[in-house]
């Protein structure tokens, strides 16, 4: 994360340096009395050695506490300006002899490893060869973990990993390990953990002193090199521990290899029963929907306060329990909760959150406004704010919304797809200002000076700065929390402050004349900032957040079908025939069955980049894909796509289920060097594998008949089991697992049959028509009698649906059936009557 827009006070004299965090999935359990007496030790040991922590912030610190996997959280020091200090290298290793240093990273494929392969730092990769140095040596490891779009690592890349100095301390006395996060999470979480459970938070870099049988001894996240306000820097922390090794090492493996074991213990809780109490499983969806709506902000959207971040599991559970009122007669309440996520869909849209000159929407706003970004841009941001814009566009029928989901998968179309489909995770927060210039800047992609706007647009750029509220002197004053240090002066970012009707009428124009202006000006900014050098693009593509991107474009490729015929459409926006998304789904869940799936093993591997990753699929991949193609299925796709799904249902179970405790672990268990097996929970920035899990195997139930159905729905009811107390007594970390925990408790889920030849323009308006309306507890299949091979499974796996299939079959159209509780409305055939029979309330 980025703190670098803040107010700092300098600390008071026992505040050594800050751990901070953005990550906030504290840890998610009690502290037991052993967990206590080991922070008691290990704290009071830290403290002898002069760098001890604190958890509590400075009040002029503005620091994310609420989500996990929050960009570059981090320590924060001093009074001082990042840009003065960033002069990032080349993001991709050349040949050795054009740099004075060349380390093992040089051999490896990842961009964040690649930016510290030429460090003066020995680095090497996780794995044997730096554990038996280290052993061999009998010295500790540091270990750096981030990646390669955090503005935080790169600071610390600049101040000391490419320092002499720093370089000879860290040869001389450890064993240095680089990892990237986003490559090996399993790592990442063992060590993030640690830090969290015993600080109270952690964030990127994370740097962390480990013995070399790998056990925790002490951490922190962004070091300054020298000592600063009588906290140590870099330097001194590195003298300290390389004496406190030698010194005090039993004491510091005994309380590391505690900490381990007590957080096995804690992090791998087990259900009591094999299922939720009945009352529990709809208790906690209303108790999130409370908990989020006291935290709303009526003013400018969003929950919570700044800084502020786009988390679609908010979104995603206060339209689930409005569909759930609403269906129960409640509509003030319902309609309370949908005016809270609407407003809040649109001041993010309107915001400098979203790029409005290129489409898609940056990691979170430091402000209230959500004007000021963070400008990094993430995969699974934009995979799961596409979803949350098209459900919000189905249940309004308002362009405004279908337009937004455009928006962001025309920017993915344009930039972050390779040309196999592959789809690309992740653009930096900081580039270039000039082609010339040796330092980087965050946001200088994206930000503007009046002049440069007067220069490119000409007679309507008068016009576009009173829209997107543009002045002479910067824009960023619209909070205090915006740009403190004032490292924007004389720079805008983009914000809409009012609806365009108005300024439209102040110019005399009409609505439509006026917006397309607005987009012609859009087109020639991103023609302008197109010549100029861009962010680095972290090409790496990992298999979950891909999940997250196909489940978004599968669903856009019908439900965009509902838009009125003539709409018009401005740039970014292309305004492609959604068909063209369905192709972009399919090509991507074709890239990783080819390169990132092994078809013998039916195993994943976690991610590529010149070929797969040494990392095995986790939890996340299997659970995001396995969602994915889901709604692949559902929308369209072949059948294939479901049975592929239910492969990596049953190699998920395989690898990560507890079969006696229930819920599954976030690794195969399968490396000894990965210390901890985690049964994460917390629906952060990304959902949690197992909340996504849940659901999964809920709608695998709801396709299934006979033991299969019963088994999916067996182990999502002793899944949720295991979380009973989280969704008691704090819902609102669970949003989508609250969700899950309710769809549960639905006796029947709605089945849309729909029968005929794929192949027929009015088979896909049919589908159109399944996909129209909002129900999250709508399941739609899809079969053609006359495929063989498509009967043959559903034979297999649920008989009805052959059945149906056989007996409602007519060669000349395409015959849909609405089933629940056993029971089907007689056949429609055509796609209105279709959605008027899926609007109907529930009686």
């Amino acid at each position: 994360m980025n703190p670098k827009r803040q107010t700092v006070s300098p600390p008071g004299p026992n505040q050594h340096f800050f751990l901070v965090n953005a990550n906030k999935k504290l840890s998610s359990f009690p502290p037991s009395s052993s967990m206590l007496k080991l922070l008691r030790l290990s704290s009071s040991l830290l403290a002898r050695h002069s760098f001890s922590t604190t958890s509590k912030l400075s009040s002029s610190l503005r620091r994310p506490t609420k989500y996990r996997n929050c960009p570059c959280s981090s320590a924060f020091v001093g009074r001082f300006h990042t840009h003065k200090v960033l002069a990032m290298a080349e993001t991709t290793s050349s040949s050795s002899s054009s740099h004075e240093h060349t380390n093992r990273l040089s051999a490896e494929h990842s961009p964040y490893l690649l930016q510290h392969a030429h460090n003066p730092v020995n680095w090497y990769p996780w794995g044997e060869e730096a554990f038996a140095e280290a052993r061999r040596r009998d010295v500790p490891i540091f270990l750096s973990i981030g990646y390669s779009t955090c503005h935080w690592c790169h600071v610390m890349k600049v101040e000391s990993f490419e320092d002499e100095e720093v370089a000879e301390l860290l040869n001389d006395s450890f064993v240095s390990v680089k990892v990237d996060r986003e490559e090996r999470p399993d790592v990442d979480k063992v060590y993030m953990t640690f830090v969290q459970a015993l600080y109270g938070g952690g964030g990127w870099p994370l740097s962390v002193f480990i013995s070399p049988d790998l056990k925790p001894l002490m951490g922190g996240t962004y070091f300054p090199p020298d000592d600063k306000y009588g906290r140590p820097g870099f330097k001194t922390i590195l003298r300290k521990v390389k004496d406190a090794w030698f010194s005090k090492r039993d004491t510091l493996v005994k309380s590391g290899a505690f900490a381990i074991e007590q957080l096995s213990e804690a992090l791998s809780a087990s259900a009591s029963s094999k299922k939720l109490p009945d009352e529990l499983s709809q208790n906690a969806l209303h108790l999130c929907a409370e908990q989020l709506s006291q935290s709303y902000d009526s003013r400018y959207g969003g929950f919570g306060s700044a800084p502020k971040f786009p988390r679609p599991v908010e979104i995603q559970l206060m339209l689930y329990h409005s569909k759930k009122l609403d269906d129960a007669g409640n509509y003030s309440e319902s309609k309370k909760g949908l005016q809270m996520v609407f407003f809040t869909l649109q001041c993010m849209a309107r915001g400098g959150i979203h790029d409005h000159i290129g489409g898609g929407f940056h990691r979170y706003s430091v402000d209230e406004r959500w004007h000021v970004p963070h400008f990094e841009k993430m995969l699974y941001d934009q995979g799961q704010l596409v979803n949350v814009y098209l459900d919000a566009f189905s249940i309004t029928n308002d362009v405004f919304y279908s337009s937004l989901s455009r928006d962001i998968l025309d920017y993915l179309r344009r930039d972050m797809i390779g040309p196999e489909g592959e789809i690309f995770s992740a653009e930096d927060a900081d580039s270039a200002e000039r082609e010339d210039a040796k330092k980087k800047k965050e946001g200088a992609f994206y930000i503007w000076t009046s002049q440069e706007i007067d220069d490119l647009l000409g007679e309507h750029a008068t016009l576009f700065k009173d829209h997107y509220y543009v002045k002479p002197l910067g824009n960023c004053d619209l909070s205090r929390m915006s740009d403190p240090q004032d490292e924007f002066k004389g720079k805008n970012v983009l914000i809409e402050l009012t609806d365009t009707s108005a300024p439209a009428k102040k110019y005399g124009l009409p609505l439509e004349k006026y917006l397309d202006i607005l987009g012609e000006c859009r087109q020639k900014l991103f023609d302008a900032r197109s010549r100029g050098p861009r962010p680095h693009l972290d090409d790496k593509v990992i298999v979950s957040w891909n999940g997250l991107a196909i489940s978004s474009l599968a669903r856009a490729s019908k439900i965009l079908m509902g838009e009125a015929e003539g709409t018009k459409y401005n740039f970014p926006v292309v305004g492609c025939d959604p068909k063209e998304y369905m192709t972009a789904a399919e090509k991507a869940a074709s890239f990783i069955r080819r390169h990132l799936y092994n078809e013998q093993a039916h195993r994943l591997e976690h991610s590529f980049r010149n070929g797969p990753s040494k990392a095995p699929g986790f939890l996340d991949d299997y659970a995001f894909l396995i969602s994915g193609l889901l709604d692949l299925y559902e929308v369209g796709g072949g059948i294939h796509w479901l049975v592929w799904a239910t492969e990596l249902q049953n190699k998920q179970d395989e690898l990560f289920l507890d079969r006696e405790g229930g819920g599954y672990f976030n690794t195969p268990g399968e490396d000894p060097s990965v210390l901890l097996r985690v049964k994460e929970d917390h629906d952060g920035a990304e959902p949690s594998g197992n909340s996504v899990s849940a659901i999964n195997l809920i709608r695998l139930a709801s396709m299934m008949t006979g033991s299969k159905s019963e088994y999916y729905r067996q182990n999502a009811e002793h899944l949720l089991a295991v979380f009973e107390s989280r969704l008691k007594d704090m819902a609102m970390a669970v949003p989508l697992m609250c969700c899950a925990a309710d769809m549960i408790s639905v006796p029947s889920h709605k089945q849309v049959v729909l029968v005929g030849h794929k192949s027929s323009l009015e088979f896909d308006k049919m589908l159109a028509a399944a996909h129209a309306s909002y129900d999250p507890n709508r399941t739609v299949i899809h079969i053609d009698p006359t495929d063989n091979e498509e009967m043959e499974i559903w034979e297999d796996n649920n008989s009805n649906i052959a059945l149906m299939a056989r007996n409602n079959f007519a060669a000349d159209k395409v015959v849909a059936l609405v089933c629940q509780n056993f029971t089907c409305s007689p056949p429609v055939t055509d796609p209105k009557s279709l959605k008027a029979l899926l609007l109907k309330k529930p009686s």
